[in-house]
């Protein structure tokens, strides 16, 4: 789906929108190349003046600034005419806060006109800094940012200058904008403290509203006559950035205001999850419509199956593997599908014009099914989240099995108390196998767009079985400390779809093999990979395997008559995430759950017998576990392990239990085996 907008408007005041890494040497060229000259011949505007000596929120030695002020005053015009005004002002306090002093704005450029921007800068001493309108750099998309075919979403970029440690910079613009819902939020919360934030809404004759509070306390309004009231908050914390937390929106203080025009008025109630998911269906009314080239289609690739799971995993796999991933975002085109009718011809779409056309075509053989708003991001949305249509940013598909239907490569169900067994499906997954889902949405709290309305469901866990690595190592060790032979890398899930694109996508050959590359640098101090082969690379519903070979010279180490052999050759289930001098603050996310296993066969040198072994290691925890043993067979040391992990996250109160599971795996990494010399070779 292409409802970025929705939350980067949300977090428009936190200014440092999230790039990726790829576009960034683009962009700041153009930043470069269009930077204005800033003179210091503009005088700051009172409300900036008046925080000159306003005293700082509390912050620690870690912070790079502090928001004195911001102020977000939505004024309702008519039910198809917003204006909005935003001011934020920040002291720098950091070399590392003139990040603050890039200002993006994110408009759609056929509903919204942005207008009046300013920003300034009070230096600690010397005169102010002002820039306007004709200083703001003012593009579409880049090509590599997006991947839309067509957008109307653009962006204003200004730089404020002077951003120096001990300076104010703030900025303000008016956006006028045609609303596609009666809503607006307010987000309270950035990644550094707030002094103060203030929230101003003014209504027409008749209208009323209704503010629903996420992660913060709520704050009564003051009313200012002739239709206006204001919300002001206070001292609000900031959020630090964890490797690993959930996710910014599903953490971070929100008010959502929903305006409600006088009378019997046309526009729908969004009070509440059913009336959301109405909203949708009833945009999408009439898209699923076949066509006959569409009819055709399923009659032709159906023809050859003899049940009714052949013919649907035969559409889904159609889907999969012959429509390009493309987004044709214009007006409301963000968050409505086309037709399928269109979606068909054109052999493209995004996750929801696919999940379109795949109902159609699904009818077609008499099975019914649903759209699933969700999010790429687990927890973004949970059913405490005040109700939203931009709440989500992926649509997927809920097939209702029919009756008597079941088949163990069917995972990824739920019951559900009217439609029977649903099958959770993303047809824009092209790597993961009809059955399942990926790790990004098991227990991911979506919205079901069913018959009945809008229902906030919770995706299935698949067992930790359907997603993993087992590694299988054949080796030799010499007397002399060096160590050789093969692996095999068996992956399913997850793993095997994350490999299968990296693979796919190497232009080079030498950029295919990184995996084995990277994984050998991560264990062995000097290596030679002497051979590499994969096996089933666009086969999505076997295992993804890996064999090699390799050469690694030293690896174990001599003392005298002894050899110290590290018995777990390559790979790492340990983890310095929680390593830190400050407290977690945050539960820890996985990205699924998962199940590794690896065992290395060593064969001892001549004349070497094991002196002592590592002990066994068995930790369980109630989302993971971890078991290993190391033994002698004959003249092969053999190591054997298995990680599970069993939960999608570990909650805070946790979390100290976590970082001691991490240290008994990396303790278990760590140790060796003890070889003795007892007979010349």
């Amino acid at each position: 789906m292409t409802n970025n907008s929705f939350w980067t408007r949300l977090w428009r005041r936190r200014r440092i929108r999230r790039i990726s890494p790829r576009v960034i040497p683009p962009i700041f060229a153009i930043i470069i190349a269009c930077a204005p000259v800033f003179a210091a011949n503009g005088q700051a505007p009172p409300w900036m003046h008046a925080l000159v000596n306003a005293p700082v929120p509390v912050h620690d030695e870690k912070t790079d600034a502090v928001s004195l002020y911001s102020e977000q005053t939505l004024t309702v015009i008519s039910a198809d005419k917003f204006r909005v005004t935003y001011r934020e002002a920040y002291k720098i306090l950091r070399p590392e806060g003139r990040r603050h002093r890039r200002v993006d704005i994110d408009f759609d450029s056929l509903r919204d006109k942005v207008s009046g921007i300013h920003a300034w800068c009070i230096p600690a001493q010397g005169k102010d800094y002002e820039i306007g309108e004709k200083d703001v750099i003012d593009r579409g998309f880049l090509k590599d940012e997006s991947i839309s075919l067509m957008t109307s979403e653009r962006l204003k970029i200004l730089l404020i200058p002077a951003a120096d440690p001990g300076n104010i910079i703030g900025y303000e613009y008016v956006e006028d904008e045609r609303p596609q819902w009666l809503q607006d939020f307010w987000g309270l919360q950035e990644d550094v403290p707030v002094r103060e934030s203030r929230y101003s809404l003014k209504l027409p004759p008749g209208w009323t509203s209704k503010v629903a509070w996420f992660n913060y306390p709520e704050v009564k309004p003051q009313n200012a006559g002739d239709g206006l009231w204001q919300w002001t908050a206070g001292d609000i914390k900031e959020f630090r950035e964890e490797k690993q937390m959930p996710p910014i929106r599903g953490v971070a203080g929100l008010a959502v205001v929903t305006l409600i025009p006088p009378g019997d008025s046309t526009a729908p109630n969004l009070s509440n999850w059913r009336d959301v998911g109405d909203w949708y269906r009833q945009k999408s009314n009439g898209r699923l419509v076949a066509s006959p080239e569409i009819k055709q289609q399923v009659r032709t690739l159906t023809a050859s199956a003899p049940t009714t799971l052949d013919k649907m995993r035969a559409l889904a796999e159609f889907m999969q593997r012959n429509f390009r991933y493309v987004q044709i975002s214009m007006k409301i085109g963000g968050f409505i599908p086309h037709s399928a009718t269109e979606v068909f011809a054109n052999r493209f779409g995004d996750c929801k014009d696919k999940v379109t056309l795949l109902q159609s075509m699904l009818g077609e053989i008499g099975v019914d099914s649903f759209m699933v708003l969700t999010n790429i991001d687990r927890d973004s949305v949970t059913p405490d989240t005040p109700p939203h249509v931009g709440s989500f940013d992926h649509a997927i598909i809920a097939i209702k099995l029919p009756d008597g239907l079941s088949d163990p490569s069917l995972i990824a169900t739920l019951k559900h108390t009217t439609l029977g067994t649903l099958l959770i499906f993303d047809p824009t997954n092209e790597k993961t196998p009809f059955g399942q889902i990926g790790g990004y949405l098991q227990a991911n709290y979506s919205l079901l767009a069913a018959p009945s309305g809008g229902e906030m469901v919770k995706l299935p866990l698949q067992p930790s079985s359907m997603s993993g690595r087992e590694r299988t190592g054949k080796l030799t060790l010499s007397a002399s400390g060096d160590l050789q032979g093969d692996v095999e890398e068996t992956n399913v899930g997850d793993p095997a779809w994350v490999e299968r694109m990296i693979y796919i996508q190497a232009e080079k050959s030498f950029d295919k093999i990184k995996h084995v590359e990277s994984l050998l640098a991560g264990s062995l101090s000097m290596f030679k990979i002497t051979r590499a082969s994969i096996s089933n690379p666009d086969v999505s519903n076997n295992p993804f395997i890996w064999n090699y070979s390799f050469q690694a010279e030293k690896y174990a180490k001599q003392v005298g008559s002894l050899m110290l052999v590290r018995p777990r050759v390559l790979g790492s289930d340990s983890s310095n995430l929680l390593e830190t001098s400050e407290p977690r603050r945050f539960a820890v996310e996985f990205k699924g759950p998962v199940l590794n296993t690896d065992t290395f066969e060593i064969t001892l040198p001549p004349g070497y017998v094991v002196d002592a072994l590592p002990p066994p290691v068995d930790s369980d925890f109630a989302f993971a576990t971890y078991h290993s043993k190391t033994e002698v067979v004959g003249n092969v040391l053999r190591y054997h392990r298995t990680f599970e992990q069993k939960e999608v996250s570990v909650p805070l109160s946790q979390v100290s239990d976590l970082k001691k599971f991490y240290r008994i795996i990396a303790l278990d990494e760590r140790n060796t085996a003890v070889l003795k010399l007892v007979a010349m070779p």
